[in-house]
């Protein structure tokens, strides 16, 4: 029986390959007879867009539609990472596969990366999570000696997931409602609204009006 141990990229893959014991690498995964080594590349997974919920209500961005609040969020393979979420299905679906290592980055969005995903694949199969904190062979086989349980991380799961959505809710109908605001029909025009973008740029706008109406003196 197996452990697959799943990194957040393919360099972080190699590097636990090494540290493990020179673990040979199959096609675009490392195998010995205990460790099955893979990686995401970045974020693989995320949440379904509205017109993936409902195309008919959503496909047209109308103020009347807003807010967008789905019941329950719903989780689809990014465009640009279809192909790696296949061979980590594969690889997490594999029968001689029986435990899971979660070896993303210590971190927020790698707790995110692992989790959506464990929880697309359906899969029910026992994990772990490997904190590093450095990338050496010691710094490795110390983290590898001190895993930590799916319970100790649930927290961050769960403040990664909340990130997520809160991300989704705000940049959704904000987006749509501004840009409907601003611009009546879209046309290829799109007023952008995060949570972070937005009050970020406000401080450069209020910065930038400040040098504008500056008005030097003497001292």
């Amino acid at each position: 029986m197996k452990c697959l141990i799943i990194a957040e990229k393919p360099s972080v893959a190699a590097d636990l390959a090494r540290a493990l014991g020179k673990i040979p690498k199959k096609a675009e995964h490392y195998e010995n007879d205990e460790y099955v080594i893979s990686s995401a590349v970045g974020h693989l997974v995320g949440l379904q867009m509205p017109e993936d919920i409902d195309k008919k209500k959503y496909g047209f961005w109308r103020l009347e539609t807003l807010p967008i609040i789905p019941d329950e969020f719903q989780l689809q393979p990014l465009p640009e990472g279809k192909e790696r979420f296949g061979q980590l299905k594969k690889l997490l679906a594999r029968k001689d596969v029986t435990s899971v290592i979660n070896a993303c980055d210590a971190g927020r969005e790698g707790e995110l990366i692992f989790t959506y995903i464990y929880q697309l694949t359906k899969c029910k199969k026992p994990f772990k999570r490997l904190w590093m904190s450095s990338m050496t062979n010691e710094g490795i086989n110390t983290a590898f000696k001190s895993l930590r349980s799916a319970e100790q991380m649930q927290g961050l799961a769960d403040a990664a997931r909340c990130r997520s959505e809160s991300d989704w809710l705000i940049g959704i109908n904000g987006t749509r409602a501004l840009t409907k605001r601003m611009f009546g029909s879209r046309a290829g025009n799109v007023a952008s609204v995060g949570r972070v973008q937005t009050p970020t740029l406000a401080i450069v706008y209020n910065r930038e009006l400040e040098i504008r109406n500056f008005v030097p003196r003497g001292y």
